[in-house]
């Protein structure tokens, strides 16, 4: 029984109608072209097939992570070299590698067996050199791999004695044809969108949206990266072993920038953030390679005497790239899958329709404890921002935290949250240490945050917000959108769930940013001007959400809010920071009257007026 329980989580219906949609018109036209043209046309569709392998390659890591990658085809370059060099027949190895060590000059192995090798141990290589990679981000990650593809190439022009240097390693058995190359593009298909949306995919591609944000809801950014990096480089090496026996003859500059520009060409083109444009770009940049080369051979035919390289090909692709940049930023696909733009899969089959509001279970936290900050300080160079601060929350208490602009209010929460670093001092869980615990770590602690600036993953649909989450809290719940939904009902949003979460209005994305929150079944909530830009309805509104949020989970609020009126309303007791630190705290009617409250607030307000008077 728990067998297809399992397979339907992973396997679910978005999965396998995606997958079905892009390989079936690619094996309906690869069959007919095996069955009824010649080899050369053969060649190019099993040169095409190959490439496509390729492409998921740098999908699955690049797409989900938001990292462009150059290293790829550098794990295609040693999967190659690796296969080929132990199923080339010895008589040859003894002519054209004479150098070679005895115990391999004699190896004589079947590809599928060098294959398995050459597979093994790329992804090993891949995972180790991904521990620094996937610890970086955004350009500093591109340039490592880019470093990393010019130090597989000269390492594998060095190896002279394995590889023939620069020149091309002969002998490899060519054994890849067409339906060999497509049933690796189904299993490659299919791996790239199990991956994609795995509960990791959803994670790593929260964290491309957003880091700091991802980190709160308890994404460890970082180990799902490095996840990523190692089931690409797995699948690279699959494409390397096969361009390998599809050649036959090949050099180590069949695995250098010209083949890595032909495959982000094709990433770009038919958009990098989804499986469904890798596909699809692939076929394009394929046929758009082989009309440009026709073209190039035609030209040179008419107007040299000589065998002329014109470079058309590669204007022609930088052409591709510059103009779908410019009509259509994330591709022709976009963030959308081809299930999705078919008509909706979840709209067909009504899939993952939740339970509404009123069926919403809700879990009420019990259990004494608090969320302590015994003498926090941070200083940003000789900035002290917080300067000794100390408070504490107990499940069910609603503490507001108040102050004038610039006071730490903002700095406080991001050292309670582990989003920054704590210069001294500490800060306690029901009694543990946590002061320098990562932000994921502490999200899956049950401490939820929202930020000042609201940050949802705006590419992400409504649900995918709240279902990242979900997954990253710790719990690591069922790929399904019942919970999630029910948390958006309880803020008021199912309604949108299919909508990007940044499509919706200003209002709706903070009742979200609520609902996300909420999904780690928070002890503790830090919010972070929650009313900010209401108008007195709508913060009207958020109040009723919030009280009733304490009734029914009794968990313990800290609410950072400029709306003086709300925190009064609602808060049990209000701390309020001046210059770091804690100058006045008790109920909202002793912190009202206290003299040095209202000079805090008074004297900000009489410095203004006095600037402002003094300008020309």
């Amino acid at each position: 029984m728990a067998g297809p329980v399992v397979i339907g989580r992973i396997l679910t219906p978005d999965t396998l109608a995606g997958s079905a949609l892009l390989f079936v018109p690619i094996a309906a036209v690869s069959l007919v072209a095996w069955q009824t043209v010649g080899p050369a046309p053969q060649g190019t569709v099993t040169h095409y097939l190959i490439l496509t392998v390729a492409v998921l390659a740098f999908s699955t890591f690049t797409g989900n992570s938001g990292i462009l990658s150059f290293g790829h085809v550098a794990f295609m370059g040693l999967a190659a070299h690796i296969s080929g060099l132990l199923t080339i027949p010895p008589a040859q190895k003894g002519v054209f590698l004479p150098d070679v060590p005895s115990w391999l000059a004699g190896t004589d192995m079947h590809v599928l067996v060098a294959g398995l090798i050459a597979v093994a141990l790329v992804t090993s290589i891949g995972f180790l050199v991904g521990i620094p990679i996937s610890r970086l981000g955004g350009a500093s990650a591109a340039i490592a791999t880019l470093g990393l593809l010019i130090i597989v190439y000269g390492v594998i022009v060095g190896a002279r004695d394995f590889t023939r240097g620069s020149q091309a390693l002969i002998g490899v058995p060519k054994t890849v044809d067409i339906p060999t190359a497509l049933v690796f593009v189904a299993v490659a298909i299919l791996l790239a969108r199990l991956f994609r949306d795995s509960l990791s995919g959803l994670e790593l591609r929260a964290a491309r949206e957003d880091e700091p944000a991802a980190s709160a809801i308890g994404v460890n950014a970082p180990g799902r990266r490095l996840f990523a990096w190692t089931v690409s480089a797995a699948i690279a090496a699959v494409a390397g072993v096969l361009l390998a026996h599809y050649l036959g003859v090949y050099s180590p500059r069949e695995f250098y920038f010209q083949i890595t520009f032909a495959i982000l060409a094709m990433l770009i083109v038919g958009g990098m953030t989804s499986v469904s444009g890798a596909v699809v770009g692939a076929v394009l940049v394929t046929v758009l390679i082989e009309v440009l080369r026709g073209a190039e051979e035609r030209v040179n035919a008419a107007f040299f005497d000589e065998p002329t390289v014109f470079g058309l090909t590669d204007i022609g692709l930088s052409l591709a790239i510059l103009g779908v940049l410019f009509w259509r930023r994330n591709g022709l696909f976009g963030y959308w899958e081809i299930e999705e733009l078919a008509g909706g899969w979840r709209r067909w089959t009504g899939f993952e329709r939740g339970p509404p509001a009123a069926d919403a279970v809700v879990e009420r936290v019990s259990g004494e404890g608090a969320l302590e900050i015994d003498g926090v300080v941070k200083s940003f160079g000789g900035l002290r921002a917080v300067d000794g601060a100390s408070l504490a929350l107990r499940p069910g208490e609603i503490l507001g935290l108040i102050g004038p602009n610039g006071s730490g209010k903002t700095t406080l929460l991001g050292c309670v949250s582990g989003a920054l670093d704590v210069t001294a001092g500490r800060v306690g869980l029901d009694g543990a240490d946590i002061t320098a615990m990562p932000a994921h770590m502490i999200a899956r602690s049950r401490v939820g945050r929202t930020f000042q600036n609201i940050r949802l993953f705006a590419n992400l649909t409504c649900l995918d917000n709240v279902k990242a989450a979900l997954a990253a809290s710790g719990a690591r719940r069922p790929a399904n959108g019942m919970e999630a939904r029910a948390l958006m009902a309880e803020l008021g949003v199912e309604d949108y769930a299919e909508r990007r979460a940044g499509a919706l209005a200003y209002g709706l994305q903070r009742r979200l940013e609520i609902a996300r929150a909420l999904a780690l079944e928070p002890r503790y909530l830090l919010l972070d001007e929650p009313a900010a830009g209401m108008n007195e309805t709508e913060s009207d509104e958020l109040l009723g959400i919030l009280a009733g949020l304490r009734e029914s989970r009794g968990l313990g609020l800290l609410i950072v809010d400029h709306d003086l009126r709300l925190i009064m309303r609602l808060c049990d007791r209000v701390v309020v920071l001046n210059k770091g630190r804690v100058i006045a705290e008790g109920t909202p009617g002793e912190v009202q009257s206290d003299p040095d409250v209202i000079e805090a607030y008074l004297g900000q307000r009489r410095a203004a007026r006095k600037a402002a008077a003094h300008q020309p």
